[in-house]
């Protein structure tokens, strides 16, 4: 049994803040109150406990109290991307067999084309109210919601998160990273994507406060920390760089009361992390995805600079181990296993197990070092393979990622004759730059069967909505010439 997170809370601390958007906040009471009037407006339109709704919002108050009137109705969430193509948004909605998708009204035209009943945002406001009985708990097996892999290879796949997904991944993050009363997540994260509603989560959990942004503003984001506004922040690798640069162009530092900048979404170069040091910016890499409702290992404060590059040691209810590894630095595949883990997926992979002997194979390479801390070292459908060499792309990017003159970095493979496959860069250059120094820059540092075989400089790279980086279209892009 797992209490309704939100009733429980503003009972807890009806007074405390939960949310502040823009010039408004809310307390944890006026929220439970703006979510079950929604609730009962979404009863009147047909909806019930163990309904399945899609929803396709933007990351504003009103996204917020959609989330938790859904969840207090019973109804299991399926959150759309709202940069995806109508197309590919088609395809999800109808996989995931959703009754309804309650869109906000600015973003109906994306779905357009499908025959799904839609209740838009404005309907559902200027709808009665009718009154329905609250589940003050949840079975852990309940369904809370469902997203979609990044599809980055092959078919998206329909993840479902439990009750007890969510509850166990909030309270593993906070034994890792401590509480105080007067923390505040800065959320710059879309909330249909894991890293957002995590916060989301963390928040009625723990009883914190969420800053939220409807859109990444690196000026915005810098002065909250800089003034003492927010304590922790969620961020990516292109976030942290544009976060850095701002702080390094004002010339000063984080506010003694900001705590954490959690990394995600891929390993963080080397050179951001010494770059974010001297801003007394704490950054605490951390290594999770979809299937396991955000995080499953984070380096802790205590170890952020004795071990750069690290994702840390699982959280406390986690397990990781490395795939066919025999000893310590030994790179094979990271396996998972905890009640943080999905249980399955919906639609077209429903019949799929995701896991094997109750581990979930997560497709990624890492190794463990000689004190049990984890390293990524790349995505295993990214490693190239040229001359029989293994080659990881983040090796490259990390290398690239700290020459002064680029921004941005991407590798991925290109099929060659000679080779097999051979490395290709594309940057984002911060000012002009020469190939030839480039190749020169990567000479001194990498072997030379690492160093790319060219250099493409682009105005910028193709990223998901997380701001991940997207190889299959930069492999798209290799094969153009």
């Amino acid at each position: 049994m797992i209490p309704n997170w939100l009733v429980q809370r503003a009972y807890l601390t009806p007074e405390k803040i939960a949310l502040t958007f823009k010039e408004e906040q809310w307390t944890f009471q006026q929220l439970v109150g703006e979510a079950k009037l929604l609730a009962q407006k979404l009863h009147t339109n047909g909806l019930v406990s163990g309904n399945r709704i899609a929803l396709l919002g933007p990351s504003n108050e009103k996204m917020v109290f959609i989330i938790h009137a859904c969840m207090l109705l019973g109804v299991e969430v399926v959150m759309l991307n709202s940069r995806l193509t109508e197309k590919e948004l088609k395809w999800q909605i109808e996989d995931s067999d959703a009754v309804a998708v309650i869109v906000s009204d600015d973003l109906a035209g994306l779905i357009k084309e499908s025959s799904i009943r839609k209740l838009t945002f404005s309907s559902i406001g200027e709808s009665e109210e009718k009154s329905f009985d609250v589940e003050d708990t949840w079975e852990l097996d309940q369904t809370i919601t469902i997203m979609y892999t990044s599809g980055t290879t092959g078919f998206p796949k329909g993840v479902r998160q439990t009750a007890n997904n969510h509850t166990s991944s909030a309270l593993s993050s906070v034994l890792n990273l401590g509480l105080d009363e007067n923390d505040v997540w800065l959320c710059t994260m879309p909330l249909f994507h894991i890293s957002g509603f995590s916060i989301l989560v963390r928040s009625v959990i723990y009883g914190m406060e969420v800053r939220l942004y409807d859109k990444f503003d690196a000026v915005k984001v810098t002065n909250d920390i800089q003034n003492g506004a927010v304590t922790r922040i969620s961020v990516v690798s292109v976030t942290l760089d544009n976060i850095l640069r701002e702080f390094e162009q004002n010339g000063t530092v984080a506010h003694p009361s900001f705590k954490t900048m959690l990394a995600g979404g891929g390993p963080v170069p080397i050179d951001y992390l010494e770059r974010a040091s001297r801003c007394k910016l704490p950054v605490l890499q951390t290594y999770g995805m979809t299937e396991t409702s955000s995080q499953t290992a984070t380096l802790s404060a205590a170890d952020a600079m004795r071990k750069i590059g690290s994702a840390g040691k699982p959280l406390f209810f986690n397990q990781i181990k490395i795939n066919g590894a025999q000893q310590p630095n030994e790179n094979g595949e990271v396996y998972i296993r905890g009640p943080h883990v999905t249980s399955g997926y919906i639609g077209r992979f429903s019949d799929q197990n995701p896991l094997v002997d109750d581990w979930l194979p997560t497709g990624d390479i890492g190794y463990f070092d000689d004190e049990g801390y984890l390293y990524i070292v790349d995505r295993r459908s990214d490693l190239i393979i040229s001359g029989g060499e293994n080659i990881y792309p983040a090796e490259i990017e990390n290398v690239l990622a700290a020459h002064p003159h680029i921004r941005e970095v991407g590798v991925c493979g290109k099929d060659s004759a000679l080779w097999g496959s051979v490395p290709i860069a594309f940057v984002v250059a911060s000012e002009q730059v020469r190939v030839e120094d480039l190749r020169l820059y990567c000479e001194e540092r990498l072997a030379r069967y690492k160093v790319p075989a060219e250099f493409r400089i682009v105005n910028k790279l193709p990223r998901n909505a997380s701001n991940k980086l997207l190889r299959r279209e930069l492999r798209e892009w290799a094969d153009l010439s």
